[in-house]
Formats: structure tokens, sequence, C-alpha cells
């Protein structure tokens, strides 16, 4: 009877203590709760609609000052547009619910899915985290692309999110931006022969080129410096897409097999996913054919 007695007392002053407990911490949420709480009414509801694709889209800010003080390559430079690539694939791995980028010169599109529920769907978080993550990886990894190049200061980007509620609005948005890419790198082809080759100034290979058309200018290449455009590597013209895709890995692993005494290496093959980069058109109906996995319902 005695021990029923402690137990009884052991359990009444532990729903006291609970009771006080669960008092504090109501004082102090209620002392938290101070006078000026009422500025949190200013901040803008910027949730993006639901059942859209969410795009972020982000650029290099100044950039053309930033490739003249690094030296980059003209009319591109390899080691910047793989930086890129690394920055972009190194945000679709940290961040969730990206199921395709598509990326040239300064620029990356980030593409979040329609169903995303990533932090409540808020504009603001989408671009700020993809435009850190991007930023501090440029700077990360630039030692791994420029090692001859010091960084002679941080670069800078911008971002702006827009929605699509289709999957063809989407499908037109990326092959606006590859349109883009072969537009830019076209002129900027011809523009940079003719100041490297043919010794014009900036501003008169920029006059030769006023007014031509896509054909006047693959003509320049051919006629006068022996280029056929469609030969420029796809990395120039197409730009860069990055998709998820199952890709077999080989390991070395240490096992112990039964009746030895030393562990012993073997191979060993893993699937996963991985961001993978593809320099193929869009534009077409081939690429979603051949990942129709993107555009799923359930994305």
């Amino acid at each position: 009877m005695q021990g029923c007695g402690r137990a009884a007392a052991a359990a009444v002053a532990g729903s006291r203590r609970l009771v006080h407990g669960l008092r504090g911490r109501c004082r102090l949420l209620s002392m938290a709760k101070s006078k000026f709480e009422y500025v949190r009414d200013f901040e803008a509801d910027d949730t993006c609609l639901p059942n859209c694709w969410v795009v972020v889209r982000l650029d290099g800010r100044n950039f053309h000052r930033f490739s003249e003080q690094h030296e980059f390559k003209k009319p591109n430079d390899d080691r910047a547009l793989h930086l890129m690539t690394k920055c972009a694939q190194t945000v679709m791995e940290e961040l969730e619910d990206i199921a395709i980028a598509y990326g040239q010169s300064d620029e990356y599109s980030f593409v979040f899915k329609k169903k995303s529920r990533w932090f409540k769907r808020r504009a603001s978080k989408f671009m700020t985290h993809v435009v850190s993550q991007f930023a501090s990886s440029y700077v990360f990894y630039w030692k791994d692309y420029f090692k001859d190049q010091q960084l002679l200061y941080p670069p800078g980007f911008d971002a702006r999110i827009v929605l699509y509620p289709s999957n063809q609005n989407l499908k037109d948005y990326l092959s606006w931006r590859q349109a883009d890419c072969h537009i830019n790198n076209l002129y900027n082809t011809v523009f940079w022969m003719l100041v490297q080759r043919s010794g014009l100034t900036p501003v008169q290979a920029q006059d030769r080129l006023q007014g031509t058309l896509a054909g006047d200018k693959n003509e320049i290449l051919f006629s006068e410096f022996n280029i056929n455009y469609n030969n420029e590597p796809l990395m120039y013209r197409k730009g860069t897409v990055l998709v998820w895709q199952k890709v077999n890995e080989v390991m070395t692993k240490k096992i112990k097999l039964p009746k030895e005494a030393e562990e012993k290496e073997v191979e060993v093959t893993r699937t996963r996913t991985k961001v993978v980069p593809l320099h193929c058109d869009i534009i077409g109906d081939q690429f979603w054919e051949e990942y129709p996995e993107i555009l799923a319902e359930d994305s």
C-alpha cells in the first residue's frame, strides 16, 4: 500500500511540474509577441499559383565587364561554360523539385515541378535560394576551371521568376531560350572572326553586320573564313540541357569473403540518379519523346 501511495504522489508531482512547465512556456510566448510584431503584416504574399511550372532564370550581372577582366576567350570560353554548368548541377542537386534546367552564355533557367510544395511555393524563396547557391558555387569551383586565372572579384547574379500554366507554355519558353542561344552565338562567331582574323575594330565589325540575316552571316563565315557554322560544337549552338538520368557507376569496395582472412577489393556496379548535361535540340518533339518524365502529370 505504501508503494502505491508513493507512486500516486510521484504522478501528482509530475503532473504539477508539467503544468508549471506549460505555463512557463506560455508566458515566454506571450512575451515574444511584442508590440513591434505588427510589422510582419507588411510582408507581401508572394505564393506562386498552384499547378504552374515555376521557372527561375538567372543572369550574370555586368558579365561583359567580368569576362573582359578575367580574359575569357572569344567568342566562346569552354572553361566559363563548363563552370556555369557545374554551378547549375550543384543547384539541382542541392535544391528540391527541379525537373530540368537550360543554360547558355551567362544565364541558366531552372524549372521547378508544377506540383512542387518547396518552401510553400514562395517566389522569394525560389529566387534567393537559386541565386545564392549558384553564386557561391561559382566562386567555390572557379579554381577547378580557371587554374591559371585568379578570381579578381566576386561575380554577381540576378534572377526573375515566371510561371507557366501549361506544358506547351514551358516547352515554348525553353525553345525561345535555345533560339536566342543560336541567334547570339551566330552573331558573336562572325563578329569575333571579323575582329580577330580580319583586323576590323569592334565598331567596324558591328557596322559590317548591321542589317544582315542569318544566311548572310553564314555566308561570311564560309566564304571569308572557311567555317561551316553547322560544324561548330553543339554546346555553342544549342546550349546545355540538364536532366536527371539513371547511370551505372562502378565502385571499388572492400569485402571479406568466406574462409578468407583478409579483405579483398571487388568492383561493384550501382545505379544512381544524377544530373547529366546534354547538348541537343529541345525545340522539336524528339527530346520530349525521349524524356517524357519531365512533363509527367505528377510533376
